[in-house]
């Protein structure tokens, strides 16, 4: 009895001993799942740095990380779930984790045989370095209960356009489960848990291949959308605004023209040399200064027939008095 005692004390002082600056932490010690769901364990770790001699430090570096099932100490020949030294590992567990602080282990597709305990150890480049939490996660496996819908709202009815979201979960598993939504008894093409419905209907959901988890029949009515009447003066307007723009583009129209002729007649101007005025203003200056010109040359055609009329009466003036004083000398010459 005593030999046993003492072998059981050094056993747990070994462990104590090999455990200084060590550990592994689950966040939750048990949990439940249902058949064919996902379930994720969570777990992070602190492994040993180094350790004494007796005459230097020796640093410590992590090789080897694995998750077993059902067993204590989780070393030799135990079989793992997951093991980093494997080629082997089966496809329905997953290591989410690293060699460094997560030890998170995934198990997908759960079945009947994962109602278990699951613990992780650590080994390290020298055994000092070993290390296994023997507290562990156990696992749940629910078999037989049905899923339930949860929705995100109360009231069943909505009007279209608004939205709802139901969930698909169950007494252990609210995530990461893989269902089948049915809607008024058909299979729908969705199949994570949650689901956004657009039209009335029964809803039901389950696990995928698995009917007996079917749910309890969820009704929901979407009430259309009234359609809102129509304006009467909508064409009225449309009328109004059509011959508004009309207006515009005639005016627009008009006034390309009328620059189009302006730019040919200045066009022509330059090239012909002759002036015509541009601007309306121009051409009634341009009128009157044409007046004004035929009015002063028709002044300087009278003072010219004036002048000449003038000049021609003064010639004949002096021819007249030349004979008559030539009359008079002839008349003074004879009585001499």
């Amino acid at each position: 009895m005593e030999v046993c005692t003492e072998k059981t004390l050094w056993s747990f002082m070994f462990l104590l001993t090999g455990a200084v600056g060590v550990t592994v932490i689950y966040p939750f010690t048990s949990t439940c799942a249902v058949r064919g769901s996902t379930v994720t364990l969570p777990c992070t770790f602190t492994p040993r740095k180094s350790f004494s001699d007796g005459q230097r430090e020796v640093p410590l570096k992590i090789v080897r990380v694995l998750w077993c099932k059902n067993h204590e100490i989780c070393q030799g020949p135990t079989p793992s779930v997951w093991d980093s030294n494997s080629t082997n590992n089966k496809p329905r567990y997953q290591y989410l984790g690293d060699m460094k602080t997560n030890c998170t282990l995934q198990i997908r597709d759960v079945q009947q045989g994962d109602n278990a305990t699951f613990r992780f150890r650590m080994e390290a480049d020298n055994s000092k370095g070993h290390f296994t939490n023997q507290t562990g996660v156990t696992v749940r496996v629910d078999d037989g209960s049905k899923m339930r819908i949860i929705s995100s709202r109360e009231d069943k009815k909505l009007s279209s356009g608004e939205n709802l979201a139901l969930l698909c979960a169950s007494v252990c598993t609210f995530h990461q489960l893989e269902v089948t939504w049915f809607k008024d008894g058909h299979a729908l093409s969705e199949n994570g848990s949650s689901l956004e419905p657009l039209s009335s209907g029964s809803y039901t959901c389950a696990l995928k291949s698995i009917k007996e988890t079917l749910s309890e029949p969820y009704s929901l009515q979407v009430e259309a959308e009234e359609q809102q009447p129509v304006d009467g003066n909508l064409p009225l307007i449309a009328g109004v605004v059509s011959g508004v723009l009309l207006a515009v583009i005639a005016f627009t129209l008009f006034i390309f023209i009328i620059r189009r002729k302006l730019a040919a007649a200045e066009h022509q101007r330059t090239d012909g040399g002759e002036t015509e005025p541009k601007h309306p203003d121009d051409i009634y200056s341009s009128i009157q200064e044409e007046s004004h010109r035929q009015e002063t040359s028709r002044a300087v055609e009278d003072v010219s027939y004036a002048s000449v009329q003038f000049k021609h009466s003064h010639e004949r003036s002096r021819h007249v008095e030349e004979v008559d004083n030539a009359v008079v000398y002839s008349s003074l010459a004879s009585r001499g």
